[in-house]
């Protein structure tokens, strides 16, 4: 079964590219100057940010829905990355080399199944997921901090 994993959309945080540090603090934002390879996954891109780049640790509603599972988390987005990945059947390379914790929703927004994956073995999690007729998305999370890290969809 063929799948698409969508990065999040640049413009929801155009708003914060370049704000001062007082702006960034007054809405809890961080900025973080990425120093070590692999250390920092861009939610846009869902590739890592290099030594040298600047992020944004932010606080990230990722499932609004209105049950027990709405949730919130810590991610990160590079700051002015506009390149949005987009593909089917493409496992990008931040989700290729972490622990995922895969969550399967329904139309209503509750979990109806989850497991844990190798990122490099995700592509058979998330077609036996998708199989289940209940199952509308499944969230990708990085299993070691818990990070939500992209949404995935029948292609």
């Amino acid at each position: 079964m063929s799948f698409r994993i969508r990065g999040l959309a640049a413009s929801q945080f155009d708003h914060l590219i370049g704000a001062p540090e007082e702006r960034l603090d007054a809405l809890g934002v961080k900025r973080v100057h990425v120093t070590r390879p692999h250390s920092t996954p861009d939610r846009i891109s869902l590739r890592d940010a290099e030594p040298g780049e600047t992020a944004l640790l932010l606080n990230y509603e990722h499932l609004a829905v209105d049950t027990p599972y709405r949730s919130r988390h810590a991610i990160y987005v590079i700051e002015g990355e506009q390149r949005t990945f987009d593909a089917v059947d493409e496992m990008p390379g931040a989700l290729r080399r972490r622990m995922l914790s895969m969550r399967a929703f329904d139309e209503a927004g509750m979990m109806v199944d989850a497991d844990i994956v190798d990122g490099r073995e995700a592509e058979a999690l998330i077609e036996r997921l998708l199989a289940n007729s209940q199952v509308v998305y499944v969230h990708a999370h990085y299993a070691k901090h818990g990070c939500f890290a992209a949404r995935i969809d029948r292609a």
